[in-house]
């Protein structure tokens, strides 16, 4: 059975937002405006997902 994953991708900038936003976005592995990132889809990073909902989009792969 194949792993299930998700593609992260930063769509709007961290300037301003509060600083754990900042952190949470950093660990997901999102460095720049428009990065890719794909993760595994598990409880952990889907609750660090909908943290900063307002800075990402979330695709299923």
């Amino acid at each position: 059975m194949a792993d299930k994953r998700i593609k992260v991708t930063l769509v709007k900038s961290t300037i301003g937002s509060i600083p754990k936003h900042r952190a949470t976005v950093e660990a997901l592995g999102l460095r720049k405006l428009g990065k890719t990132v794909e993760l595994p889809d598990n409880d952990a990073v889907r609750g660090m997902v909908r943290q900063v909902s307002h800075l990402v989009k979330v695709e299923e792969v």
